[in-house]
């Protein structure tokens, strides 16, 4: 049986810790205080008050991840299938704190530990070098733990941005073959794309793609559309100094408005929330999304992404980030807490929030 720790288990639990670790260990003190929090969780694997092994997690305030900060099984009782149990009631534990997803670290040479984990989906993403007491190295683990929910929810093909500032072109391209699965992806399309989308300048480096941009290229092909934003303001113009740069952008950007209005492509000027979203499902659209990428990176990088579903708890989204830190799987049909996407799809010090809805070709707005 897998129960929650109480305070009347320290013993056994200081029992297990001294049996298993000779370095890096809990101390009493250090079970009692984690007992007593709000945001961890121990539990215990009893069979007929045996205590067999634990594992301690931790959740992070406003953070759909959860991660585990220590798992024993006790030596008497290896090679019976304790600590998969534990893995399990922890992934379990997770979802019910609203996480989608599990990261640990694991000592280099707890070969042992390593195969478990990666047996049950988990992968190395990062290491931390002379991470435990005797110097040893640790490895980053992470697990995704909603996977088994996606199948049903994928509406679009997935296709990974070929060069860093091409996320909205590559979104726009995974849209358009939802609707058209004739059409071609490849790097030619984005780049036409990018061509027609960029404001030209964005911070140092190249143009990032307007909604207003997006739209009109997804116009130009037949897929009818809409575009929601907050506010009358320029994207992007603030990420540059160079008068000149932002010069530069407000043309484009009074550019393309002239030409939305000119199409009648409808305009809302508003924030664009979970109501929203859901009610463009239920039309049969699919969204663009701009984000802030600092709740997947911790940089802060505009961003776009495409929403493939939903459900009571989740959005999905296809992102097409090509960055070589995080595994093609975990990038298709993520999902993310609608509350924490709320705060997601907004960038920049104005919270601009931008939201193109791709529609098919036959679909009239």
């Amino acid at each position: 049986m897998i129960r929650a720790a109480v305070a009347g288990d320290i013993a056994a639990l200081l029992e297990i810790e001294n049996r298993s670790f000779s370095g890096d260990r809990i101390s009493a003190r250090s079970f009692r205080h984690l007992l007593a929090r709000g945001h961890a969780a121990t539990l215990l694997d009893d069979h007929d008050g045996q205590l067999r092994g634990y594992v301690t997690l931790l959740f992070r305030k406003n953070l759909s991840l959860a991660r585990i900060y220590s798992i024993a099984t006790h030596p008497d009782h290896l090679g019976h299938g304790v600590a998969a149990g534990l893995l399990l009631a922890a992934e379990q534990t997770a979802l019910m704190h609203n996480c989608v997803s599990m990261r640990l670290e694991i000592r280099k040479d707890n070969q042992a530990s390593l195969r478990l984990f990666q047996s049950r989906g988990y992968r190395i993403f990062g290491d931390y070098p002379a991470y435990y007491d005797d110097g040893m190295d640790g490895f980053r683990l992470e697990k995704s733990l909603t996977h088994h929910l996606r199948t049903a929810l994928a509406r679009a093909p997935y296709y990974q941005q070929t060069l860093g500032f091409t996320c909205g072109p590559a979104c726009l391209m995974m849209a358009m073959k939802a609707f058209d699965p004739a059409l071609r992806l490849d790097r030619t399309l984005e780049l036409q794309l990018w061509r027609e989308a960029t404001t030209i300048f964005m911070t140092s480096g190249h143009g990032g793609c307007s909604p207003y941009g997006l739209a009109l290229a997804a116009q130009q092909r037949d897929f009818p559309c809409e575009i929601f934003v907050n506010g009358n303001g320029v994207l992007f113009q603030e990420s540059v100094r160079s008068p000149e740069k932002r010069q530069v952008i407000q043309l484009v950007h009074d550019d393309f408005v002239r030409q939305v209005n000119q199409l009648r492509i409808p305009v809302h000027r508003k924030l664009a929330g979970t109501r929203d979203l859901v009610r463009c499902f239920h039309d049969g659209g699919i969204p663009l999304v701009l984000i802030s990428t600092y709740r997947l990176t911790r940089e802060r990088a505009p961003h776009w992404v495409i929403m493939t579903g939903c459900d009571d708890r989740f959005f999905y989204i296809h992102d097409p980030d090509n960055s070589p830190q995080r595994s093609g799987d975990e990038r298709i049909n993520m999902a993310i807490l609608k509350k924490d996407f709320e705060r997601m799809a907004r960038y920049g010090r104005d919270a601009t929030k931008a939201m193109v809805i791709l529609y098919p070709p036959q679909a009239k707005r």
